[in-house]
């Protein structure tokens, strides 16, 4: 086992465990009109058979309904059009919910799957998405306007987006983790209602 740096020594999610926490929080309850999707990356796969090559074409697609619920797919089909259609219907199975504070996320989280590393940050209002790649249009489709990110370790678009999710299925909300630690949420974040009402 790594050790990881930084402070952070999360282990890497593997497959399993990713897919058991996308069936934990598995969302049924969108409406399809609002569903966005966007294509990440398609791939030409080749299989050798006896008789010759058979070519087909991957698809890795995200879809969102850019008011907290993000997922992601893969289909695969002889042509691109089909195996896009087959990506985004595995994508709207994983549907997941996250815990957003606004248009932002609610704490600093680094997701790991594989080689690959991503670190996601809280911003201001008016920041903006400051990401590339797979990573950015997560974010677009999940609606999450101000955020900054970082992307480490290998550049795979398959192994970045599951390491995104991962750290997306990390979030959580001030209510959740006064809860478990049996506290207020003004004592989990620091903040009283009672000094803030009296700035006011």
């Amino acid at each position: 086992m790594r050790r990881g740096k930084r402070g952070y020594s999360s282990k890497p999610m593997s497959k399993q465990i990713l897919r058991e926490s996308l069936a934990v929080r598995r969302l049924l309850e969108v409406n399809p009109a609002e569903l966005k999707d966007d294509v990440v990356a398609i791939n030409r796969v080749t299989k050798v058979v006896k008789g010759g090559k058979n070519l087909s074409f991957s698809a890795l697609v995200v879809v969102g309904d850019n008011h907290g619920h993000a997922g992601f797919g893969m289909g695969k089909a002889r042509e691109v059009p089909m195996a896009i259609k087959k990506g985004i219907e595995q994508a709207k199975k994983n549907l997941i919910q996250l815990n957003l504070k606004g248009t932002t996320i609610p704490h600093q989280v680094i997701g790991r799957y594989g080689s690959a590393q991503v670190l996601l940050k809280p911003a201001a209002e008016g920041t903006g998405v400051i990401a590339g790649g797979p990573v950015r249009k997560v974010m677009q489709v999940a609606g999450i306007h101000n955020v900054l990110t970082k992307s480490l370790g290998t550049s795979n678009p398959h192994n970045v987006i599951k390491a995104t999710f991962a750290a997306l299925l990390s979030l959580k909300d001030a209510a959740h983790v006064a809860e478990t630690r049996s506290k207020t949420i003004e004592e989990v974040t620091g903040k009283s209602q009672e000094k803030a009402a009296g700035g006011v």
